[in-house]
């Protein structure tokens, strides 16, 4: 499941009248390159939440054959978070493992070697982490890869009690039972909500970033995400529509 149903208020003008999702890196909708990287691992019955401009993703993705998937599309009238999504959608997403992709991370990470290694794990979740000090999601990791602590918007004295510099990265691949985890019909979101008593249980385990990842959350990062569409980092390998 693809999360698209923020309005991208940090980006300023350039989402006024573009959903975050449909910018373009390269001539070509940052959404495209999400679901063409997810169909290269094999993910290709994907959902997407829509809310802000709605029309505009549907009317350029239509099913998403044409991107090598099929897309089942849900608009939320509310904003119901990161989780509350992914718990509507409980019947699409209960038939097996289902991976969860932000919509304004870009990345060309390696989902199948992280998906095996869920497995291994015996994991009930699995997030991407990447290293970066400062950041409002903190993962304190055990040297199993086991997430011990995960901390959202730590207080300074909470930062320097942890002492990691490993962070969320936007994407988590999950079991089924994690869907049993989240309240039916409200709002919240996994790193406030679900993360910290994941970590509890002892079943929530990161995998490192490998690849390239960018947050698409400000001008800046607009940039640098354009500045590697354009040098074929992010190449979608796709034809023309």
């Amino acid at each position: 499941m693809v999360l698209c149903a923020g309005y991208g208020l940090r980006l300023g003008e350039h989402t006024r009248h573009t959903p975050k999702a449909m910018l373009r890196l390269a001539g070509r909708p940052m959404l495209e390159y999400i679901l063409r990287h997810l169909v290269r691992h094999g993910f290709d019955e994907i959902a997407v939440n829509l809310h802000f401009l709605p029309h505009q993703i549907r009317e350029y993705f239509r099913d998403g054959r044409w991107c090598g998937c099929r897309l089942t599309y849900v608009e939320e009238p509310h904003l119901l978070g990161t989780a509350g999504s992914v718990r509507q959608m409980a019947e699409f997403l209960a038939d097996g493992v289902f991976l969860v992709h932000y919509g304004d991370v870009v990345t060309n990470q390696d989902f199948t070697a992280m998906l095996e290694s869920h497995r291994r794990q015996g994991a009930l979740a699995t997030m991407l982490v990447h290293q970066r000090i400062g950041s409002n999601s903190v993962v304190v990791l055990d040297d199993q890869w086991r997430v011990s602590r995960f901390l959202e918007r730590p207080s300074e004295a909470e930062r320097r009690d942890v002492a990691s510099s490993w962070a969320f990265s936007g994407v988590t691949i999950c079991d089924p039972e994690v869907l049993n985890l989240l309240p039916e019909f409200t709002p919240c979101d996994f790193p406030r909500d679900v993360f910290p008593g994941l970590a509890a249980s002892g079943r929530l385990f990161g995998f490192p970033l490998t690849g390239y990842r960018c947050a698409v959350d400000s001008p800046e990062r607009l940039a640098e995400a354009r500045s590697v569409a354009e040098r074929g980092l992010l190449d979608t390998g796709s034809t023309a529509r």
